[in-house]
């Protein structure tokens, strides 16, 4: 199936992706030929069964792992040709991460680990604090800035790392599995909230998962298969 799409309107966009790990008879083909185009401000789930290739597509979207063959365009602009350097500064400032785990620093405050992505950018200390605290304000942590993450819940956790996704504030949000280790209440309330952040900011939401109930916040729903794309659908509303 093709989820190529126009690609005058993308804002990222796979052509002919493939990545493979290993060599010879031990060959892994995690991604397969695979094109894909997302356009601005769209909200994506992509789905499939363990090993289908939905982690390595998120991984190369946010330049944290490039193609074995096959282009990766941001802004119609090819990732490949682009220095090591250029390509983390380009990683900070267009990419706000979400992981299952939470990727906190434990002994650190809510504050400074949402304070985190600033540092790499170089920012100013007051400005990183003034940023860091209206992130924390933006996903209901007001009044938490000093709690280190043993002190929250895990629901707490998420909101901290939505927050330090959009401090720099991203055009694209990248979550792997963000719900993963929350109980279903907490997780609906965190789907809440990336979709709040979608539709009032327009930010680009991309989002792994492999539960469907998450995926029914999206818009449209990319199933991975065997490294390729199975289909690619509008969700019913």
């Amino acid at each position: 199936m093709d989820s190529s799409g126009p690609a005058e309107a993308s804002l990222l966009r796979f052509t002919g992706v493939h990545r493979h790990y290993g060599e010879g008879d031990a060959i892994v083909r995690a991604l397969d030929g695979v094109d894909l185009a997302i356009a601005p401000s769209e909200f994506v789930a992509i789905t499939g069964a363990s090993g289908s290739g939905k982690s390595t597509a998120l991984s190369i979207l946010g330049c944290l792992d490039l193609p074995t063959a096959g282009a990766y365009f941001i802004e119609g602009h090819p990732v490949q040709s682009l220095s090591g350097d250029v390509l983390a500064a380009l990683r900070n400032a267009k990419f706000g991460f979400i992981f299952q785990s939470y990727n906190l620093l434990a002994r650190t405050s809510a504050l400074d680990n949402v304070s985190l992505p600033l540092i790499y950018a170089g920012v100013g200390a007051l400005e990183r604090e003034a940023r860091a605290y209206a992130a924390l304000s933006s996903v209901g942590l007001a009044g938490r800035e000093d709690a280190r993450p043993n002190q929250l819940s895990g629901g707490q956790q998420q909101r901290i790392a939505i927050a330090r996704a959009l401090v720099n504030d991203p055009e694209v949000i990248l979550a792997d599995e963000p719900t993963g280790n929350l109980d279903s209440k907490t997780g609906d309330e965190i789907m809440q909230l990336l979709s709040s952040l979608h539709l009032t900011r327009g930010i680009t939401v991309i989002m792994v998962t492999h539960d469907l109930t998450c995926a029914s916040w999206a818009k449209r729903r990319v199933v991975f298969r065997d490294g390729r794309i199975a289909s690619d659908t509008p969700v019913s509303a």
